[in-house]
């Protein structure tokens, strides 16, 4: 027993489409003329909607795709390509909730979704090119239809579109991460720019410090000794002894610290400036050295003969 085929036959005029199952070119025709009000004797040609192929041969109707549109001609008429008078819209105006052997009113427009599940039922993996709208065209028809269209058990037609929302939910989930990325970006950025703003409040305010002229001490060395960790390691050698030279009480005023924080960051700046000095005297030594060690003989036994 051949496999029913799904099939959809229109007068000349297209004005409507009728569904009809069969199984063979001779039944399409038969219940063709049903379809369309034909009576039995009436004499009708079978053509393929979309192009006016000419339809004569049963093994190559058997090998036409589930849901292919025929035209029935009468002697007197000749097939022509249909006129989207709608733009293409009018499929808008169309229930899902019509059964297989539905009417189609679109002037031999197809709607959207049949040519999606064409695409998938020639290759699955399209879904990955499909967008979000394409998707959800599909998941709302109903199952039924939608299985009748791809020539697909009903429950295959229901894991496939379980699968198109499984792919809708994955892209809206995705881009809300999206979203909640750029969100939060936004709030660090906003934040980095409240701290640079802050900075320079207090920049401003060290400024507006008033400190002894005499001694040349300025806001930065203040800013630098509250704001940075070990901030004796980040002040010159300059800056250092004009800490050392304000004395624990002085800078106690000036920090607003206790007196054994700023003992010992006086301490630390001390310590500092040593070692600095240490290394300087170290450099000089080693400078000091290589230089008598590359001294010529001769050099040295007219500077022996001169100190003598």
């Amino acid at each position: 027993m051949s496999e029913l085929k799904p099939c959809k036959v229109c007068h000349f005029r297209r004005e409507k489409y009728f569904g009809v199952v069969v199984v063979s070119l001779s039944q399409l025709k038969v219940k063709g003329r049903q379809a369309l009000g034909y009576s039995a004797d009436t004499s009708v040609s079978v053509v393929l909607d979309d192009d006016g192929t000419i339809v004569e041969d049963d093994s190559y109707f058997l090998c036409l795709p589930p849901n292919t549109k025929f035209m029935f001609l009468q002697d007197n008429e000749t097939w022509k390509p249909a006129n989207r008078f709608d733009g293409g819209t009018a499929w808008l105006t169309q229930s899902f909730d019509a059964g297989p052997d539905a009417v189609d009113s679109t002037h031999g427009g197809v709607e959207p979704w049949r040519d999606l599940a064409d695409q998938l039922r020639h290759n699955l993996a399209s879904i990955i090119l499909m967008s979000e709208t394409d998707l959800q065209s599909l998941v709302a028809v109903p199952r039924a239809v939608l299985a009748s269209a791809l020539a697909f058990p009903e429950q295959k037609t229901q894991h496939l579109q379980d699968t198109l929302q499984r792919v809708l939910d994955r892209r809206e989930e995705e881009r809300q991460s999206k979203e909640l990325l750029q969100l939060y970006l936004k709030v660090v950025e906003k934040e980095r720019s409240q701290d640079l703003q802050q900075g320079e409040a207090t920049l401003d305010e060290a400024d507006g410090i008033e400190l002894d002229s005499a001694v040349g001490f300025n806001a930065r060395i203040l800013l630098v000794l509250k704001g940075k960790t070990s901030p004796e390691t980040r002040l010159s050698n300059e800056e250092l002894q004009m800490v050392l030279k304000q004395g624990v009480e002085t800078m106690m005023d000036e920090l607003g610290w206790d007196r054994d924080r700023t003992a010992a960051l006086l301490q630390a700046c001390e310590e500092e400036l040593s070692k600095r000095l240490q290394q300087v005297q170290a450099m000089q030594s080693l400078s000091t050295h290589s230089q008598c060690s590359t001294t010529p003989p001769q050099q040295e036994e007219t500077e022996a003969k001169r100190r003598k």
